[in-house]
């Protein structure tokens, strides 16, 4: 079988992009005009519950913005501010038709900032996602049409129609498609594969990238999916300098392992991902001197023979550079089948920690801290919950990336909706929740769609040659906790114990509790470090409710007195 790369270039646009610095809390932009005088900038925290936004209007005026049922004025929540001679004014409305907006009793958005200057007004407020009253509407993952205006005075009045306008968005599942200057693309796919008839195959293609007479950014990466019935996930690798030679075969099998910096990912329900315009992913001039490892796990429960796969991905990609490098780091809890999953469970976890004060052991250059825009979240068939925690001092501070309700089918890179940033020194702790109610026998960790995994595939930068941050339990110590100290008599015992809620319970705090061997290794596995670590308490935080302050408990006819009393009975 032939190795083929297609390179296409692609139309261009009139429109320049510029790569400037982005505000790490507000990482999307829209221009809602088309002469280009209203500019929405946003960012989001699904897990705190809040979307933040900033709105620029070339105006000295009142300057309005929205969300509308169908595109206008009626049922519209809106918002209106602006500088005036007496100072800023802001107010949280509802527009009942082509009239006034009321203002509401309640104001449920809260005003960071309000600034004119040059002719231009910006104004930077926050929101529940959730709809507070029955005047907000709800922002959800799917499109919501925006509606701006403004005047030209700070007299809030007719504003015209040509300033005026909407604009349908997708806020919290926000992908840009954007065509660079001298963009191109290029496949890297399977070619005319003849797909095994075994439930489980991984198989694994070594190949050249093309060649290139400049640094290159990968701006955009979609899948190319021949059988969605058969594919699962792919994983793109970059090998090291060992691997010189082209290869194809069964993954796991031959040495092919050896690559192990992750490049790209895609899971089942997925689509295609765009990379925030201040990172891209490199590729080198030299990039022909690397050779890459496409990974394809295969999924054919019904073990049908015969069938002929061409799946991979596409990498869109540009020789104007933007601000930084990107990478992917892999974390969680190891591939290792030294591990089981009880039956009969209905909520059974398991833990990956990342702890990053080992990074700097295993890189060759200077290490920074991360800048994470982005996750990949990837369990198996039992997964229904997947949380990663970010601990700092020894404290949970946040979530990093939480799915309450992960969906097998559903498997997508989304962003975080904010750039976060993980300090060195950091521990990240990968949480999964299983159900096996419905198995009779032990589930254990591995390669196949029946074994389980517990992954966070993180995209980050700047990036660093870096390719795990994972961890596993100590086996030994957990054969020991077992009461047995041979494979044969642990797996035996596993296998024939009796599990209901208490020994899984049991079994579950044992595997929490015992040493984890704590993994970090460069690019190329020419530096690991190994360390005993142990799990910390992964806490749920409370998401912002839309009665926090004073401003937003009370409702607007209410005195400050009596705001406070209330604050004081809570």
């Amino acid at each position: 079988m032939g190795i083929i790369f297609l390179v296409v270039p692609l139309a261009l646009l009139s429109v320049q992009l510029s790569w400037a610095q982005e505000d790490p809390l507000l990482p999307f932009s829209e221009v809602l005009d088309p002469d280009h005088k209203v500019r929405l900038k946003w960012g989001f925290d699904e897990i705190q519950g809040t979307i933040l936004f900033e709105l620029s209007v070339t105006t000295s005026g009142w300057i309005g913005f929205g969300f509308s049922p169908k595109g206008g004025m009626t049922g519209a929540d809106v918002v209106i501010g602006g500088v005036g001679p007496e100072g800023t004014y802001f107010t949280d409305g509802h527009a009942e038709g082509n009239s006034m907006p009321v203002v509401d009793q309640q104001q449920n958005y809260k005003l960071l900032s309000l600034t004119e200057s040059n002719g231009t007004t910006v104004m930077k407020f926050q929101r529940s996602i959730e709809a507070c009253d029955e005047n907000d509407l709800p922002i959800t993952t799917l499109p919501i049409k925006l509606i701006y205006a403004y005047g030209q005075t700070d007299d809030i009045t007719y504003h015209g129609t040509t300033q005026r306008g909407t604009k349908e968005v997708n806020l919290l599942r926000y992908m840009p498609r954007v065509s660079p200057p001298n963009s191109k693309f290029f496949n890297m796919t399977m070619v005319n594969f003849t797909v095994p008839a075994n439930q489980t195959y991984y198989h694994c293609k070594i190949m050249k990238a093309p060649t290139f007479n400049q640094k290159q950014h990968i701006y955009r990466i979609e899948p190319l999916i021949e059988n969605f019935d058969l594919v699962h996930h792919l994983l793109l690798y970059r090998c090291p300098p060992s691997v010189k030679e082209p290869s194809e075969a069964e993954c796991y099998t031959t040495g092919n392992e050896q690559c192990i910096e992750v490049i790209a990912v895609w899971g089942v329900g997925g689509g295609a991902f765009e990379f925030p315009e201040v990172a891209g992913l490199p590729i080198e001039a030299n990039a022909s001197d690397f050779l890459y490892r496409l990974e394809v796990h295969y999924n054919n429960p019904s073990k049908t023979a015969g069938r002929v796969d061409n799946s991979g991905l596409r990498f869109y990609y540009t020789s104007e550079l933007r601000q930084h490098d990107a990478a992917v780091l892999m974390t969680g809890l190891g591939v290792y089948p030294g591990y089981a999953i009880p039956p009969n469970a209905k909520s059974f976890l398991t833990y990956g920690l990342c702890d990053t004060a080992y990074i700097p052991r295993v890189l060759s250059e200077t290490p920074q801290d991360l800048q994470v825009f982005s996750v990949m979240l990837h369990t198996h068939l039992a997964g229904r919950k997947v949380r990663v925690g970010h601990f700092r001092e020894g404290k949970q501070i946040d979530f990093l990336a939480a799915d309450e309700h992960y969906d097998f089918e559903f498997q997508e890179v989304v962003n975080l909706g904010k750039t976060k940033t993980v300090k060195l020194g950091d521990k990240l702790l990968v949480e999964c929740t299983y159900n096996t109610e419905s198995r009779s026998t032990l589930t254990w960790g591995g390669l196949s769609t029946l074994d389980e995994m517990c992954l966070a595939f993180l995209y980050y930068y700047p990036a660093m040659s870096l390719s795990i941050c994972e961890s596993f339990p100590d086996h030994d110590a957990l054969k020991a906790e077992m009461m047995t100290t041979n494979n044969n008599d642990w797996v035996f015992m596993m296998y024939t114990k009796t599990w209901n809620d208490t020994t899984i319970n049991q079994y579950q705090q044992t595997l929490k509790r015992i040493n984890q061997f704590v993994k970090v290794a460069d690019s190329y596995k020419n530096q690991t470090a190994i360390n005993i670590g142990v799990i910390p308490d992964l806490k749920v935080i409370m998401p912002a409710t839309c009665m926090s302050g004073c401003a937003t408990k009370c409702l607007a006819w209410i005195s400050l007195l009596l705001c406070l009393a209330l604050q004081l009975a809570y």
